[in-house]
């Protein structure tokens, strides 16, 4: 062979070997944005159920997805942040839970995918169209609170019994924890109790409105969101300091002291939430993906704090607890 044919051989090698190389190297794994909204600590059985549930569908955290946590920690501003972040990065999808989050990614992207694992009324605070037909980027899960605010007052007057004064608690800079403050205040005047409230909007105003009370209540509701849920324990220890008893929406709180709580089942949220981010990353659409609404909800009542309280709990009530925390 000639030198002038043999080196002409040599470079179309050389040059075909990286060709190969490239086509040989497996795809890029689709990256899921995961914005916790409060704190690894705070969410980390929520986590845990996401990630088993994605797993349980063929997505496995380091060989077939890869996903990015960051945390919040019930801050709006980080949050936002992180939204921000995430777009930078190119993630697939962004998954989140309350509506500031879910409203800050939205502001952030309107073309990455977007799927919240809970979030009141997603319709009235703009977060999507309707639930049938979601349209845009953004789909996921709602908890419904019109009619559960006033249940889980009514089955607070079964434990507190003569109950007349309620103070609710809400942090004011989240519309969700806004519309659920107002259709708890709605349900206590049907119920003819007086009501005060707590407005936070930062860890640090929570003590203040404890003090702001001054013994005006014998109770409390907790409207829940990413910055209660960070200061769960807070919240708890100055309720018990107050004896007030405390009522909020998810076993989260009861672990940690609240007295009871009745609404939808979190690790069956995010479960779902999986569910919806497999259908994504398979390459449907957020915006046909409908809104789901809960299915599922439950009532835990922590029979420790109630000794501490000094509060018996009718027979009538502990027969309908779906969990009983000691």
């Amino acid at each position: 062979m000639r030198r002038r044919e043999f080196m002409t051989l040599l470079g179309g090698v050389a040059a075909a070997r990286p060709l190969a190389a490239r086509a040989q190297q497996p795809a890029k794994q689709p990256t899921i944005g995961f914005l916790g909204s409060s704190t690894p600590s705070a969410m980390s059985q929520w986590v845990a159920a996401f990630v088993k549930r994605l797993r349980d569908l063929g997505w496995i955290e380091g060989r077939t997805v890869t996903i990015e946590y960051r945390w919040a920690e019930g801050r709006s501003s980080r949050a936002a942040e992180i939204a921000t972040e995430f777009v930078r990065l190119k993630v697939d999808v962004i998954v989140t839970y309350s509506t500031s989050p879910v409203l800050a990614a939205k502001q952030a992207t309107s073309v990455i995918p977007i799927v919240f694992a809970a979030a009141n009324d997603p319709v009235g605070t703009g977060l999507v169209a309707s639930l049938a037909r979601p349209d845009g980027n953004v789909t996921g899960l709602s908890v419904a609170q019109t009619d559960v605010a006033g249940k889980r007052l009514e089955l607070l007057r079964e434990v507190v019994s003569g109950l007349r004064r309620l103070a609710i608690m809400a942090n004011i800079g989240n519309p969700g924890a806004v519309l659920e403050m107002g259709l708890a205040k709605a349900a206590a005047r049907t119920l003819g109790l007086e009501v005060t409230t707590i407005e936070i909007r930062r860890g640090e105003d929570i003590a203040p409105g404890f003090d702001a009370l001054k013994s005006q209540a014998e109770a409390l509701y907790v409207c829940t969101d990413p910055l209660v849920l960070t200061n769960r324990a807070r919240i708890q220890t100055l309720a018990l300091s107050a004896r007030l008893p405390t009522v909020y929406n998810s076993r989260e709180y009861v672990e940690t002291g609240g007295l009871m709580s009745y609404g939808a089942n979190f690790l069956e949220q995010w479960r779902r939430t999986a569910e919806i981010v497999d259908k994504i990353l398979r390459g449907a659409k957020p915006g046909d993906i409908p809104v789901e609404q809960p299915t599922k909800f439950d009532l835990v009542l922590n029979l420790t704090t109630a000794k501490a309280l000094g509060l018996t709990i009718p027979p009538t009530l502990l027969a309908r607890v779906d969990e009983v925390i000691e």
